[in-house]
């Protein structure tokens, strides 16, 4: 009996593991942005139309204007509530001559670009090993689940980017603004020792990393 008790268990804990449903159980579930209710993505509306499946937010270039010369414009579930449950999103992603995406981290998918234009550096870390290279127009280039990586336009031309990602929400966690611009602060003495450099420095990189008003 005991024996047979174990087998069952055991077969229930290798279905759990095999045969998970991965896949929506209903043909559409339009993320209810504005319900206050708390789950692992977004309740369902009770009505939907066409609007919540369209999105023309990647159709012209971004502003890239700013420190880094670059503009990341998302595609996902908050753009698009009809993604709610599909598990895919896009991105474009616009880069300013010499232009960087700084080294970030999407913890809920797998990345993968097609360049449209432009010619950039591109690369991310496994185990301490640097995985990168030069891509330009028509490539392709893909970033594993969780793994550090980045994009660098190397040209005095503007560059762009369509990312797709194998989740509705993606995430993503930009390193140097994780570490110096969190709230409540990461400690300085943390960070110091961390990056083997003093507090004075700790204190410029948090000045310059801080939000602007």
């Amino acid at each position: 009996m005991v024996a047979a008790v174990v087998t069952m268990m055991s077969f229930a804990v290798f279905l759990g593991v095999v045969s998970a449903d991965p896949d929506m159980l209903q043909d559409v579930c339009v993320a209810d942005l504005a319900s206050k209710v708390k789950v692992n993505g977004f309740p369902c509306k009770a009505a939907f139309n066409v609007t919540d499946f369209f999105f023309d937010g990647l159709a012209k270039p971004g502003v890239t204007n700013n420190t880094l010369g670059s503009l990341v414009t998302a595609a996902n579930v908050q753009e698009i509530p009809g993604l709610n449950t599909l598990g895919v999103s896009l991105s474009r992603i616009d880069y300013a001559p010499f232009g960087l995406n700084p080294p970030h981290t999407h913890p809920r998918a797998t990345e993968i670009v097609f360049v449209l234009y432009g010619e950039l550096y591109v690369g991310f870390i496994a185990a301490n090993v640097l995985v990168a290279k030069t891509i330009k127009a028509g490539e392709i280039f893909v970033f594993p689940k969780g793994l550090v990586h980045f994009q660098m336009n190397v040209k005095r031309a503007p560059a762009a980017v369509i990312a797709a990602f194998n989740s509705q929400s993606p995430g993503t966690l930009t390193i140097a603004t994780a570490l110096f611009a969190a709230k409540p602060t990461v400690p300085n003495n943390v960070l110091a020792k961390a990056f083997q450099i003093d507090a004075k420095e700790v204190e410029m990189i948090k000045a310059k990393l801080a939000p602007k008003s």
